[in-house]
């Protein structure tokens, strides 16, 4: 009985991440996954994957951090690059004069530039997925 419990456990977890992939169709997916403290600030870590049916050449979004309060600490802009079409892809952003611990959220504010020939405009913003792995909330 154990196996076969083993067994659906391990089927519904394929089928999560498998609708999960299916999910990224037309959107852009960016998932916070580590933060770092580094000396005077925190290294965040996200990886990002383009699941439209073209190649973003330039994504730029205005990011709001906020405290551990849930006070504004800073606007500013994470420019993530260029994206292949369905290939993740990690990008990495020193925040300077503070702590990792000191952050509480991340707020994808808006869509400051998406470069992509043959994509919608506001596409890149529309089609935001917006997680985290990590205990600092990711919004979009």
């Amino acid at each position: 009985m154990r196996t076969f419990a083993r067994l659906v456990a391990l089927t519904m977890i394929a089928t999560g991440a498998a609708a999960q992939e299916g999910d990224l169709t037309g959107k852009i997916a960016i998932e916070l996954n580590t933060v770092a403290e580094t000396d005077g600030g925190c290294t965040l870590t996200f990886m990002v994957t383009n699941g439209h049916a073209v190649a973003v050449d330039q994504l730029v979004y205005e990011t709001v951090l906020f405290d551990a309060a849930g006070q504004v600490d800073r606007l500013t802009l994470f420019d993530f690059g260029a994206l292949p079409v369905g290939r993740p892809r990690v990008r990495q952003f020193a925040v300077p004069d503070v702590g990792c611990d000191g952050l509480g959220r991340v707020l994808f504010n808006g869509l400051h530039t998406c470069e992509a020939e043959g994509l919608e405009e506001g596409a890149c913003a529309a089609g935001l997925v917006p997680m985290s792995r990590v205990e600092i909330e990711v919004l979009g």
